[in-house]
């Protein structure tokens, strides 16, 4: 028993292989858009009338049913059968309902490219690193909560879950995307490719058989956001969040992160007047931080951007988000990253206002700002996240441990090569750490 994909709704297209099968073929079943057209190529063929035209039988809805059919005809009444499916027939199509009902290894099947690959293909983008989620006979809540942590995804929507519904269902759930596109009707005459914003597709009507791409901060390689921060001005960047200009730093293919360390000396980083956190102190805050393996992290007053940068070479699967008020400083965030080959989104705006517009984290470091904003990072926490917060001043350091929970003094002396040739420890200034909640 054959089943054949077809692409682009072109039967002239079909291999020489997939083109036998149905010249073969006792039986033809699909859907019933595939088989009026395969019934008007088959006209249309030079010689098409020539052999006597097979049955037909149409697949409805009930998936398992029409799979129970096919098997009566191919096993108990041993007639060849030739099964129509749009794009790749193995992925979330008839394949999963025949392997039910039939031996694997009575299938041949010849796929076309699936929707999602061509989805991505009329974008120009890579998705070898996407996640798909369907949204087609199961609670759209599901599919956000994969969403939340996926990087670049393709959505299959459905009549029940329409591209708007996703919309409206991912603005509720605070996501933040650098590009959306709805695609539909992909390889037909009525195909449309539509990028838009999230708030855009939560307004909009859209075919509701559709392929929506959703690709996250820090997933977008867009043409010259791996360039050096300083050869662009930061207002022409794209990505923005709340009117905050946001920069994307791709990392190269060959990650140099070879062994897991953390605490990276400061020499490593370009920082300004030594204002970075030291590599004691930022061991202790990764510590505390207990890094999840993915979702979304915020680095508020990141200066250097330390923190967030040796979080993405530790985890890279998290989506870190570095908050900087100063744009030169921003842009030192971008090269630091650039120059350690890791991910991360830079956001210049002044926190807590520019918090707003970003997906809301499931862990935060939080550099700077004050407990006005430790406070606001709290507020648009996620359940059972973590937030770690330095302190320079104890008395600051205590009221923020009575919003948080735990507080230590880290007290850093580090030893000096003397004239003589012994050794001192010169002690730096000591910085408090709080986190929480447990």
């Amino acid at each position: 028993m054959s089943v054949v994909g077809i692409a682009d709704d072109r039967f002239d297209a079909l291999s020489p292989e997939a083109r036998q099968a149905l010249t073969d073929a006792d039986v033809v079943a699909g859907g019933r858009r595939l088989l009026d057209l395969w019934r008007a190529w088959r006209e249309g063929r030079a010689g098409g009338a020539a052999r006597k035209a097979p049955e037909t039988f149409e697949i409805g809805g009930d998936a398992d049913a029409a799979a129970l059919a096919v098997r009566r005809e191919a096993l108990e009444r041993g007639r060849k059968v030739c099964v129509l499916a749009s794009g790749d027939p193995g992925f979330f199509g008839v394949v999963r309902a025949l392997t039910r009902a039939l031996d694997r290894r009575a299938l041949h099947v010849l796929p076309a490219p699936s929707s999602v690959s061509t989805a991505f293909a009329r974008l120009g983008l890579p998705w070898d690193d996407a996640t798909v989620v369907s949204a087609h006979g199961r609670p759209l809540a599901e599919a956000i909560d994969i969403l939340r942590l996926a990087r670049k995804a393709a959505v299959l929507t459905s009549p029940e879950s329409p591209p708007q519904a996703l919309g409206a269902a991912l603005l509720d759930a605070g996501a933040h995307a650098d590009l959306v596109a709805v695609c539909s009707r992909l390889g037909s005459a009525e195909e449309r490719v539509v990028e838009l914003s999230l708030a855009e597709l939560a307004a909009g009507r859209f075919d509701p058989l559709s392929v929506v791409v959703v690709v996250g901060p820090g997933a977008l390689p867009l043409t010259g956001w791996g360039a050096r921060p300083e050869d662009a001005d930061p207002a022409d960047a794209r990505g923005a969040a709340s009117g905050a200009a946001a920069r994307f730093v791709e990392p190269p293919p060959a990650p140099r992160r070879k062994v897991l360390a953390w605490g990276t000396p400061e020499g490593a980083f370009d920082h300004r007047r030594r204002m970075i956190t030291k590599s004691e102190v930022r061991a202790v805050a990764l510590a505390k931080l207990a890094l999840p393996s993915h979702g979304v992290l915020w680095d508020v007053g990141a200066g250097s951007g330390s923190v967030g940068v040796e979080c993405a070479a530790i985890q890279p699967g998290l989506t870190v988000i570095a908050v900087e008020e100063r744009r030169d400083t921003a842009a030192r965030i971008a090269a630091n990253a650039l120059d350690l080959q890791v991910a991360v989104h830079v956001v210049t705006g002044s926190a807590p206002a520019v918090l707003s517009g970003l997906p809301a984290p499931d862990r935060a470091f939080v550099g700077g700002g004050g407990l006005q904003v430790l406070d606001a990072v709290l507020e648009r926490m996620r359940p059972s996240g973590r937030v770690v917060a330095a302190f320079a001043a104890l008395d600051r350091a205590a009221a923020a441990a009575e919003r948080l929970g735990n507080l230590v003094e880290v007290g850093v002396a580090r030893g000096e090569r003397l004239a003589d040739g012994g050794w001192r420890l010169a002690a730096l200034n000591p910085v408090f750490l709080v986190w929480g909640p447990e």
